[in-house]
């Protein structure tokens, strides 16, 4: 379209917009070329719009010496020097340039050209590199991602500076657009699985996608499955060190989480603090990693069954300790326990909206004086309270807030096996579990790997899972061979 037909048409596809910025004004010796830009306000950085932009085509053009500029040319007059930035684009299509306009770009229209420039000047308001929320360190960098989308690629880059590392981006969702990096290393990556993840990208079709958490439930591939198929980060080392390893990153624009995939069960046990402390201790905390994830949903069904099925498990003096406890509660052990359980869930996400300056007070209230009071008003027994608060203390051992949220639904299934047929019941619940974990896939890979299908040749895959080996001992690129062995014994 020509030039008119373009600024027309911008004039419709805007109209009734209060913060965008139309102008047009005559550029060149004489006046006598019309330039149309267009951007959002508070979108663009004003310091780059004003001065690198605006103030070369409306004064440094007009005082150059005729012999030095081409005015017959208006095209090639922005674009070697009317416009003084490198990050310049140019395009036919005006629906994509009004799209660059939405995400923070500036739009220049010249007269008698039929190309549109796009000149890169976000300058939206984002928020800055703070310390991790919920991957907390004490030994470590204290980066967090932020929902910039380029901040978040060049606090991966600054860790990972190869050529090899590749950034791909694609845009997803019909309304917003959103910006997602596909981010892989070259050589180390699947490339099979690089290009199955880039068409399943390419395949989404939804109209918003505001936060990562959205694209990891269209790509994971059991939908009905409580266990997370789909790792997410907040730490750029952690995702670097998954990179490394041969794994893929998606970083969605908008979001301080970044997307790690392909994931295992072994992976949500680990922290990033693990490999920088010494291996002996971190392999003695991931012991009770596992041991507290395994009590964190299946205590409450062990003490149930163990209590009203088979008592003669437990010593004769603990088992008339607990008798006499619950000599005057009127309610059963699996209801009292229910109960329990359930309140304490609501606590947990009461301390979640409430503000920080009196979550302190929350826990206080409902923790202590809510507890003590009803052992002592005989509405629950002191086991069951002591129980279930080992199970909550177990289930914050865990480095992983999606993890724990899957055991937090497999810990009421536990329970209903373990009502319904005591010490049998409860180990047909852990074997259902087990089952169901197994059968899981997250891109190729068995979710409880390196655990399934272990022999001599693949032992060294156990090197950073239960514990945590010398770096010198450790296996590189594990993703990767994982993904290659499999492949080699189909």
């Amino acid at each position: 379209m020509s030039y008119y037909e373009n600024k027309q048409y911008i004039e419709n596809q805007f109209k009734n917009w209060g913060d965008i910025v139309k102008r047009e004004f005559p550029v060149g010796q004489n006046k006598t070329i019309n330039v149309f830009i267009t951007y959002i306000d508070d979108m663009v950085s004003r310091d780059l719009l004003e001065d690198q932009i605006i103030k070369n085509l409306i004064i440094n053009i007009r005082i150059a010496p005729p012999d030095k500029i081409d005015f017959s040319d208006p095209y090639n007059i922005l674009v070697n020097g009317g416009v003084t930035t490198a990050d310049i684009k140019e395009t036919e299509n005006i629906d994509d340039a009004i799209l660059e306009v939405m995400s923070g770009n500036t739009l220049i229209l010249i007269e008698n050209s039929d190309k549109i420039l796009i000149i890169s000047s976000k300058g939206f308001p984002k928020r800055g590199v703070d310390k991790p929320e919920n991957e907390i360190a004490v030994q470590g960098p204290k980066e967090a991602f932020s929902e910039s989308l380029r901040i978040n690629t060049v606090l991966i880059r600054r860790r990972i500076r190869s050529t090899k590392l590749k950034c791909e981006q694609l845009k997803i969702g019909e309304l917003s657009q959103t910006d997602v990096a596909l981010m892989y290393v070259e050589n180390i990556a699947d490339k099979k699985l690089v290009d199955k993840i880039r068409k399943k990208l390419n395949n989404i079709n939804v109209d918003m996608l505001y936060d990562s958490g959205y694209l990891e439930q269209y790509l994971e591939e059991d939908k009905f499955s409580p266990f997370p198929q789909i790792q997410l980060t907040e730490r750029p080392d952690k995702t670097a060190s998954g990179l490394e390893e041969g794994r893929i990153a998606l970083v969605v624009d908008t979001s301080p989480f970044v997307i790690l995939l392909p994931t295992v069960l072994a992976s949500f046990y680990q922290a990033s603090e693990d490999y920088y402390q010494r291996w002996e201790i971190m392999s003695f905390i991931r012991i009770i990693r596992y041991i507290a994830g395994f009590m964190a949903f299946a205590l409450p069904g062990l003490y149930i069954a163990s209590t009203l099925y088979n008592p003669s498990m437990l010593p004769a003096e603990l088992v008339l300790t607990m008798a006499s406890a619950r000599l005057k509660v009127p309610l059963p052990t699996v209801v009292e326990i229910v109960i329990l359980e359930l309140i304490f869930e609501a606590l947990r996400e009461a301390g979640t909206r409430i503000p920080a300056s009196i979550g302190s007070t929350l826990g206080i209230v409902g923790g202590i004086i809510i507890g003590q009071a009803a052992v002592d008003a005989n509405l629950v027994s002191p086991m069951a309270v002591i129980i279930i608060s080992i199970t909550a203390i177990c289930s914050f051992a865990i480095p992983n807030i999606a993890l724990v949220s899957a055991y937090r639904l497999t810990k009421y299934f536990i329970i209903f096996m373990s009502a319904i047929g005591g010490l049998v019941g409860f180990v047909s619940g852990l074997l259902i579990v087990l089952l169901h974990i197994a059968g899981i896939n997250s891109f190729g890979v068995s979710y409880v790997a390196p655990f399934s299908g272990v022999n001599e040749k693949r032992y060294k895959k156990m090197k950073d899972t239960i514990f945590r080996f010398p770096y010198n001992k450790k296996e590189k690129h594990i993703f990767f061979k994982r993904l290659e062995e499999d492949n080699n014994e189909q």
